[in-house]
């Protein structure tokens, strides 16, 4: 799942329209966070149809981790602001599609990277939480 939002981040990185690759970065960033927060069980709604001491134990756990995502509706502005703590890739990939070719690989690049970097951080942070939590994993997926 992860790796497929990436690729569409890096084609969309190639495409010479200005702020166009950070529109849909953060258009698959807003549909993936929750995703993976379901995965994990730690939607809103997952987290409070827990008991009480268990919904407690994740909200502590979240609170560790320091992760905003997580048990929280995402929105845009969420996202966005999550982008800009990679802002220098971002800045880097938005004027480097403007050079032929190289540019337009480089930027890709940095598109797939940064998408797979966030996606990889959440996926950590929900890790963490559902260990703290002693919440059921996800099975690994049998089909990668």
């Amino acid at each position: 799942m992860l790796h497929r939002r990436a690729l569409t981040a890096a084609a969309a990185s190639v495409v010479p329209v200005p702020g166009l690759d950070w529109a849909v970065d953060a258009a698959l960033l807003s549909r993936l966070l929750p995703r993976i927060n379901a995965e994990f069980g730690l939607t809103p709604e997952q987290i409070d149809r827990l008991d009480p001491s268990q919904r407690e134990q994740v909200h502590k756990a979240v609170a560790l981790v320091g992760s905003a995502l997580i048990g929280k509706l995402i929105t845009r502005d969420m996202v966005l602001r999550l982008t800009s703590a990679v802002g220098m890739r971002l800045t880097t990939k938005q004027a480097a599609k403007y050079v032929p070719l190289a540019g337009q690989a480089l930027s890709a690049t940095l598109g797939y990277a940064t998408l797979r970097y966030l996606g990889e951080q959440h996926i950590r942070d929900c890790m963490q939480v559902a260990q703290a939590a002693h919440l059921q994993l996800p099975a690994p997926d049998a089909t990668k």
